[in-house]
């Protein structure tokens, strides 16, 4: 198995170049097939050409298996899961093919988008659970068609054949290689009904680890980014952006810019009215263009520009003041009453105990390794754009905005994405380049530099959540009322207001369905700060507060928290949670049972460290973390994390356990230590000194993923490590320090308490 980017790629340019002129038999498979030979190649199987899109499968003369991956690969693994739901459907040897990210699938349809590969979204956490029916189908109709081709040549019927690794194999033994049957499964129809898929049981490559397919290439420096492409004739384009969203240029002399040696051309950019957010510049920019990044960054050092600040200022603390207050109100009215089960109010006055607590979180921002970039070239019949981008059709919206050109002129491609946390599901950045080459007439290519970045980013709201509850006289909770205050990250993004508040609560999030009265009320709170969607929204926030929550029920009650846990989540059953959705308490027991067996909890009172246990739901995969954590004076240390994780059906589960062991480090790193902060409107961190990111010390020393296996169908897991285990994490500190930490970043506040 190969990389597009591994020199080992056994296909040569004149050979697909032979292939596209009809005289090599290359069979291509895509969804839908009856319009397969009218697409485009992939990009990586005409070698060192980057233009063009392909089919998901291709197998040529010799053998070789080239399997193109629709999603953007932001590092979650995409790339291995995809190919191996199609590959393991083909019967295909994995060690000849070779996995290539293909760009934007798009056909002009009387002038509208045809979606040609469906979904090709990254960041939702839905990758594999869209993939599970469409590839699988990819693959076995290639399966399907060189069975045919085999039994024509053999004589015999097909369903007399069998396939094996690559092969086609005869009923008296004789095998036949892929490569020998594929010119003549390319002219053979696909048939009118659906093709059968393999059953469980014949599975060979899905449910066993494998590696991620472009490793060797990160590890040896040889993965190509969208920051490492480029186009001879491109202008490179750094920006001054304006501190403020809705601020304008006040002064700008760009004659010392300009007089330096390989500057081009200073251009201004501004957001455009009525373009929602994240469809436009962001903010007020100025660019400078020049022939290399050195001189284009040196000609940004050298502007003399003087920002006007607009009419909206704020704070962060001013912001949270605002929060609190409203969480606080007795009288204030919600924005949204998410969840109403039961009557929290009568219930309440015949509670026995009462249990309240306020949990504060900041403002965060993504903090991607990539910066924002793009390359943009533009001519009079086509646009060709670059981009790190999790949504390539919502890029080529912004394109073919800002171009007028028609569907089939535009071409978006995406290689691997260097982190995105949800950021790159917005498109200014790609805007900005668009502007920019119209405005010079260039190809262009944008770099965002750090400090831009950071201050330029769509936030994470801070939010305050308020929790209160009530438990009877046999320790059951009764009631249960949360209030949360934050501003929507759907905000200005041309969503409904009755919908704003679905970017910061679920209403499904437990404890629903496990408290007969459970109250779930959201306050919108409006900010100057711009705002978008996060990694793990909106249940990463709430199950901080929630599950750190129920530990403080079981302080109040004097008992182990995980007993406290047991009795609330009950014995194993479906609970309707609405909407169809529904949440098995089995499983969230399991995957709870199994960390807590595995970090010694029956040693939670004994030990000299701390141990923290959470768990959490999300879309019918479940999750749990325990933390063994020890202080040493003021300095902590967590000694090591163990998670277990129930998704159904698991296809690559080395893929899934480095996901969930990388989202486990990612919450931690949050939770210890970041906080955006700002004061009239400018954000005060401008590098990772300012953000710092955690450090290798201050993680784990051992983190452990157990996977509990399944034949349900498979859902998503890019964000699935992180909800609990912050939680888990303040629960061990609160255990081994008795510093119970509401607010984060967690060791600023565990230091100021102890």
């Amino acid at each position: 198995m190969s990389h597009a980017n591994d020199t080992m790629l056994p296909l040569s340019r004149r050979r697909f170049l032979k292939v596209l002129a009809g005289t090599a038999g290359a069979l291509i498979v895509g969804i839908p097939l009856a319009e397969a030979a009218d697409l485009p190649v992939p990009p990586a199987m005409l070698g060192d050409t980057l233009f063009g899109l392909g089919a998901y499968v291709r197998i040529d003369a010799d053998g070789n298996v080239v399997i193109g991956i629709r999603d953007p690969d932001t590092g979650t693994g995409t790339s291995t899961s995809l190919a191996r739901i199609i590959a393991d459907e083909l019967d295909a040897d994995w060690t000849r093919v070779s996995v290539v990210p293909l760009g934007l699938g798009v056909e002009d349809d009387n002038g509208k988008p045809r979606w040609i590969y469906g979904h090709q979204t990254s960041g939702l956490g839905n990758s594999i659970p869209a993939a599970w029916a469409d590839l699988r189908g990819a693959g076995a109709l290639a399966r399907w068609l060189l069975l045919q081709a085999a039994a024509r040549r053999l004589g015999v019927p097909a369903d007399r054949l069998r396939c094996d690794e690559g092969n086609v194999v005869a009923p008296d033994g004789r095998r036949f290689g892929y490569g020998s049957l594929a010119e003549a499964a390319a002219k053979i129809a696909p048939p009118d009904a659906p093709v059968q898929l393999k059953t469980p049981d014949r599975y060979t490559l899905i449910g066993q680890p494998a590696g991620d397919i472009d490793a060797r290439a990160i590890v040896t420096g040889q993965t190509a980014h969208a920051l490492d492409t480029y186009m001879a004739d491109a202008l490179v384009a750094v920006l001054s952006h304006c501190p403020w969203p809705d601020g304008s240029v006040e002064s700008l002399d760009t004659t010392e810019a300009l007089a330096v040696k390989g500057v081009v051309k200073v251009v201004q950019v501004k957001p455009e009215a009525g373009v929602p957010l994240g469809q436009t510049v962001r903010s007020p920019a100025v660019a400078v263009l020049a022939e290399n990044t050195w001189a284009a960054l040196q000609g940004r050092a050298k502007l003399k520009l003087q920002w006007k600040a607009g009419a909206q200022s704020e704070s962060s603390a001013w912001f949270e003041q605002q929060a609190a207050d409203l969480v606080n109100a007795k009288d204030a009215q919600p924005t949204t009453r998410a969840r109403n089960d039961g009557d929290v109010d009568a219930a309440s006055k015949k509670a026995a105990r009462r249990v309240e607590a306020t949990y504060v979180q900041p403002w965060l921002a993504h903090a991607t390794a990539e910066p924002m970039n793009c390359l943009v070239r533009i001519d009079k019949d086509q646009a060709v754009v670059v981009a790190p981008t999790q949504a390539p059709q919502q890029a080529w919206k912004v394109v073919q905005r800002l171009t007028g050109l028609s569907p089939a002129q535009i071409e978006i491609r995406v290689p691997r994405v260097g982190g995105g946390y949800g950021r790159r599901l917005d498109h200014d950045y790609v805007a900005e380049a668009v502007m920019l080459a119209k405005a010079v007439e260039k190809p262009v290519k944008l770099m965002w530099t750090r400090d831009e970045d950071l201050t330029q980013d769509y936030y994470r709201s801070a939010t305050v959540h308020k929790l209160s509850a009530t438990l009877d006289a046999k320790r059951q909770v009764v009631t249960w009322n949360q209030r949360l205050a934050s501003a929507s990250s759907l905000a200005q993004r041309g969503q409904p207001d009755n919908q704003l508040w679905t970017s910061e609560v679920d209403a499904r999030q437990l404890p629903a369905g496990l408290v007969p009265n459970l109250r779930s009320d959201w306050y919108s709170l409006p900010s100057a700060m711009l705002r978008g969607p996060a990694r793990g929204m909106p249940h990463v926030n709430n199950a901080f507060a929630v599950e750190s929550f129920i530990d403080e029920i079981a302080y109040s009650l004097k008992e182990d928290p995980l007993v406290t846990r047991l009795r609330l989540i009950g014995e194993p059953r479906m609970i309707d949670l609405g909407e169809g959705h529904a949440l098995d308490t089995g499983r969230l027991l399991n995957v709870l049972k199994l960390v807590a067996d595995r970090i010694e909890w029956k040693n939670w009172l004994r030990t000299v460290n701390g141990l923290g246990i959470a768990c959490w739901h999300i879309n019918g995969a479940y999750v749990a973390h325990a933390v063994e954590a020890s202080l040493q004076g003021d300095k902590l240390n967590i000694e090591r994390v163990v998670c277990a994780v129930d998704v159904g059906r698991v296809i690559n589960p080395a893929g899934l356990e480095g996901q969930v062991a990388g989202a486990t480090l990612d919450a931690l790193s949050s939770a210890l230590n970041l906080s955006v902060t700002y004061k009239d409107s400018q954000v005060q961190q401008r590098n990772w000194k300012d953000y710092p990111l955690a450090s290798m010390a201050l993680l784990p020393d051992t983190t452990e993923v157990i996977i509990v296996p399944g034949d349900r169908e498979p859902t998503g897991a890019s964000f699935l490590g992180m909800p609990s285990a912050a939680p888990a994490l303040a629960n061990a500190v609160f255990r081994v320090s008795a510093v119970r930490v509401r607010r984060l970043p967690l060791l600023k506040e565990m230091l100021r308490m102890l």
